[in-house]
């Protein structure tokens, strides 16, 4: 073989191993930069020591005992080996090996160091909560130990006896390889001797140390018994306490006494009396630890099993109650009214105006169409729903986004534009959630750019350009070139904005009947559609002018921005920019000129990702949201302390739990749980990342949860009081969606607290599937403001319904205060419906609403005009002592192109198995209970029944007559207006002014 060719393969070898050298570094030193830049460098340098004190004692625990077993193997071969073929045939490798046997120890013992460190390293969550572990204040019924013991020492003394084991098992492999290798244990013996004594004695020894550490495991398994599976429900059952219990005692014992004969080898040094000690191991194993708990499951709890399994059931139910933070839920028992009186309803009236229309998932089209402004904006599909005070003080569930940056447009995405002028997004958007235009569009509270409104009359000035978010380049390079801001034309482009001069009242159009149709492809655009903002209309093609400049004939006068932020991690010298051109693989970081040392490259821009990074023990929430914050865009994130455990409660798939219509939940990670299980959550981090500066903020929102307390001894410093959030920011808190998800999960079986009833689990409920979306998905959770039976004052909450299990009535009503100002902050509450009264539960409803005539003859014409017909959220809310479904219907022209957009244009209610429609909910309301009834007009009031009359009145005539007539007066005007509108316009006045004298008296 040629010299060039036999130096080929080190050569290569060597460039691959500088390489993945140069990248590792790279990679590890940026990290350290970024955590610094970002404030958080204890939790890297935390980490990273606790990794390399891992590895260290990991690897040199594995070497030390599989070296000293391979060493004593080889010390203690036999000077005389004898003839055979066997040995013979041996001959040949021993001479192959013996030359190099040092450097074949020393390979063997340090890959095997290596693995061993390295699998150690990521333990280093485990051994932090073990080392600084905080009591729970909670003692376990069976073995009255603190439930810290369980989620925090017991899972570290199973990967420290995991090791162990590992480490013994090697040693014993080698050993034997060793010895055979040798001459210390053959396969062929004329005498019948297979071993040396020197051999049968050290792997006596090492089987002796692998069964001790048996009985230590054997003992350990005992605590292990409150996540036993055995049972009727997790944690430990009549078996368990009664069987298992006893034989994993039995079993440490025996391993013991099995051990104590390994070690008595050295002195007998005959192999009959390891090999009875395996089999009386072995044999004990199969009689005592699975032939008797399996008689016992059988033949003693199988008959009897609701009576012996209740107290065990009992525990599971009160330790996974508490687990999940249930315990303190309120259960009520709710009639659900579906009938309603006059007074009744009018007495109901005043919840109508709070009443969220808007769909989130369905009005991010509308925003991206009438506030994307330029094509490479970008809004989520699903917007956020958050609360801001009106001119007058009143806070009103408001749809939010943050207009953010998607990249350079297509034809000019290189390099340059993505990574250094395409920097940022630009404004925050938001409409009101109950309020709607003359076309059915949502009424704007802050638009265009430069972004204004009633959000930004009421919060102030706030910096408006969105440099961390959850669009865009992965990494940017800011205080280089000059970075494009906004099209100073924008106001042009999106002058047809709805504002709350443009909102509609709730007063009840003429006629359900006459919905207005968008038109279809072949009829022209509907009026939105040509009014609204060319949504594919982009400067990028065109040459950008400087900033105020305007450009030629066809050009688009842009307004330019260099970053004034302390954001990112400055790139103070040419070393800096070689590690960022080798981390990300790209030399234009050091070809480009404009950047200098006072540059800056910001990465890691997505809030959700920043948080994980900081905080790396931390869950967080699938749905972070921005809000206006002391003059600043922050995106506010909900993060979870987790565990899988908690003795005696239930364990759910954190990834299944937390799926519904909008969230895919397989983007969200528990840390490092085996299988994504968890079964303790607490929302005990609420997390802010600044828009602008990506400045991260960890607060201790729950600082008694135990969980907390451990990672903040393993972090200290890391954490920010609570009480140190501004009450700007605590207005915007709200309670999380994956908490809410979880706990109803939880619920569907655990708001049963009798174990008998639990055992027959007649009462279990479940989520309905979406009946608005053709997936079978779950339906999500709803933020509405509403008016829990009992309270004065509505609040903002999130809701969620249930229905038995197999059948599609309703069963439940979910709601939690997410108002953070209030006292019952975070209290769950339940309305259980009683079982002998069949209430529509949300697809019963949906079928309702599509059999119904009066909803059919609305919806026709809209199909047969080509529409397309999106349904809306189906809310369910608590109204007039019983509950009300709400759904709004959003029209879209079909075929309208990329500039159409769907408006709100009917809305259909259900009250009991009664359901009707009308263009807005007013109407609606007054469709569904107008048979025999006077129509609802907003505010109206009506005396109670045992109401005395009034002066002057006459006892035998109904006081409230003269009111009700002048009611249908005014309804009759309305509707006549279509005939005559010059005679219907006088009736109308007298029947109003019929209606002020009413009152007044």
């Amino acid at each position: 073989m040629p010299r060039r060719s036999r130096l080929l393969a080190p050569v290569a070898a060597t460039v691959v191993v500088i390489i993945a050298a140069l990248m590792f570094a790279a990679n590890f030193w940026t990290d350290y930069k970024w955590f610094n830049a970002v404030g958080f460098s204890t939790v890297f340098l935390t980490e990273l020591w606790t990794r390399v004190l891992l590895f260290a004692v990991a690897a040199l625990v594995m070497a030390i005992i599989v070296g000293a077993s391979i060493f004593f193997a080889y010390r203690a071969r036999p000077g005389v080996r004898p003839m055979s073929l066997e040995q013979q045939g041996l001959d040949r490798y021993r001479q192959s090996i013996d030359p190099h046997r040092k450097l074949f120890f020393w390979i063997a013992v340090g890959a095997l160091a290596l693995l061993a460190g390295a699998a150690a390293g990521g333990d280093w969550r485990a051994y932090l909560q073990f080392v600084n572990s905080v009591d729970f204040g909670t003692a376990d019924p069976e073995f009255g130990m603190d439930v810290a013991f369980f989620a925090f020492t017991y899972p570290f003394l199973r990967i420290l006896l995991g090791y162990l084991y590992a480490a013994v098992i090697l040693a014993f492999i080698a050993a034997v390889i060793v010895h055979y290798l040798y001459g210390g244990v053959r396969l062929q013996n004329d005498s019948g001797q297979r071993a040396t004594p020197a051999a049968r004695v050290h792997l006596s020894v090492l089987l002796g140390v692998f069964v001790l550490l048996r009985a230590g495991s054997y003992w350990l398994d005992r605590y292990g018994l409150v996540f036993s599976e055995r049972g009727y429900t997790f944690g430990a059952s009549y078996t368990d306490v009664n069987a298992v219990s006893t034989a994993l005692v039995i079993l440490t014992v025996i391993s013991v006494i099995c051990a104590v004969l390994f070690f008595a080898n050295i002195y007998f040094k005959n192999t009959m009396v390891p090999m009875a000690s395996l089999g009386l191991l072995v044999l004990s194993a199969v009689l005592v630890g699975v032939a008797y708990p399996e008689i016992v499951q059988r033949f003693q709890v199988g008959p009897n099993e609701q009576r012996l399994e209740s107290p065990y059931i009992e525990r599971n139910i009160e330790f996974t109650r508490e687990a999940y933070d249930i315990a303190d839920a309120e259960v009520e028992t709710y009639d659900a009214t579906t009938e309603l009186t006059p007074q009744e309803l009018s007495a109901a009236a005043d919840d109508i105006p709070s009443v969220r229309l808007a769909d989130p998932s369905v009005v991010s089209q509308t925003f991206q169409q009438m506030q994307q402004v330029r094509g490479f904006y970008q809004f989520p599909d699903v917007l956020d729903v958050d609360r801001y005070p009106d001119a007058d003080g009143n806070l009103i569930d408001t749809i939010v986004a943050v207009r953010e940056l998607d990249g350079p447009p297509e034809d000019q995405d290189n390099w340059l534009n993505r990574h250094l002028i395409y920097t940022h997004g630009y404004g925050m958007v938001a409409a009101a959630g109950n309020l709607i235009d003359a076309e059915g569009r949502p009424v704007f509270t802050e638009y265009n750019i430069p972004p204004r409104g009633e959000l930004s009359d009421v919060v102030g000035e706030y910096e408006p350009r969105i440099y961390y978010g959850r669009e865009g380049a992965d990494y940017v390079i800011v205080e280089a070139e000059q970075e494009y801001d906004y099209p100073l034309d924008a106001e042009e482009d999106t002058e047809d904005v709805p504002t709350l001069d443009d909102a509609v009242d709730a007063s009840p159009s003429p006629s359900a009947d006459e919905a207005r149709v968008p038109a279809d492809s072949e009829g022209g655009e509907s009026p939105a559609a040509e009014e609204s903002p060319a949504a594919e209309e982009s400067p990028a093609a065109e040459e950008s002018p400087a900033e105020g400049e305007e450009g030629g004939e066809g050009s688009t006068s842009q307004a330019y921005n260099n970053y004034a932020g302390d954001g990112g991690v400055q790139l103070s010298s040419f070393f800096d920019r070689v590690l960022y051109a080798i981390k990300y693989q790209e030399p234009n970081i050091l070809l480009n000129s404009a950047i200098s040392s006072d540059s800056r490259i910001i990465y890691e821009r997505d809030p959700v990702e920043r948080v994980e990074k900081v905080a790396p023990f931390l869950t967080t929430d699938s749905s972070p949201y921005p809000a206006v914050v002391d003059g600043r865009v922050q995106w506010i994130v909900d993060a979870y302390t987790t565990s899988d455990g908690y003795p005696y409660a239930n364990r759910i798939d954190f990834t299944d739990a937390v799926t519904d219509t909008f969230t895919d939940g397989s983007a969200q990670q528990v840390g490092a749980l085996p299988g994504n299980e968890v079964n303790y959550i607490r929302n005990s981090v609420k997390a802010t990342v600044d828009a602008y500066d990506g400045t991260v903020t960890l607060y201790a929102w729950d600082e008694q949860d135990p969980v907390l307390q451990t990672w903040m001894g393993a972090f200290p410093g890391i954490m920010t009081s609570r009480d140190e959030m501004s009450e700007d920011l605590l207005d915007h808190v709200r309670y999380p969606d994956d908490l809410f998800k979880v706990q109803r999960e939880i619920m569907r079986e655990y708001h049963v607290t009798d174990a008998s009833s639990y055992y027959g689990g007649q009462d279990f409920w479940s989520v309905p599937t979406d009946p608005t979306n053709e997936t079978e998905t779950s339906e999500p959770p709803y933020r509405q403001t509403i008016r829990y039976p009992g309270e004065e004052e509505p609040n903002f909450s999130l809701t969620s319904t249930f229905v038995p299990r197999g059948r599609e009535n309703l069963a439940a009503f979910m709601a939690v205060n997410s108002n953070p100002n209030s006292d019952d902050y975070g209290q769950l509450r339940l309305l259980e419906l009683p079982r002998s009264t069949v209430i529509f539960g949300p697809g019963q409803v949906q079928n309702a609403f599509d059999a119904d005539a009066d909803v059919r003859e609305v919806l026709l014409p809209l199909e047969q005009s080509n529409a397309e017909v999106t349904r809306g959220n189906l809310l369910t809310l608590p109204f007039a002592e019983g509950l009300l479904y709400v759904e709004p219907l959003y029209v879209q022209a079909g075929g309208g192109g990329a500039a159409s957009f769907p408006l709100l244009q009917q809305v259909m209610v259900g009250f009991g198995e009664e359901v009707a429609i009308g263009s807005n909910l007013q109407e609606a309301l007054n469709n569904l209970f107008a048979e025999g009834e006077a129509p609802l007009e907003e505010g109206d009031t009506a005396p109670e029944e045992d109401e005395e009359p009034a002066e002057g009145g006459s006892g035998d005539e109904n006081p409230n007559q003269e009111l009700t007539d002048s009611l249908n007066e005014a309804v009759e005007a309305w509707e006549d207006a279509q005939e005559s509108q010059d005679e219907a316009d006088e009736r109308l006045r007298e029947a109003l002014e019929a209606i002020e004298e009413q009152m007044n008296e």
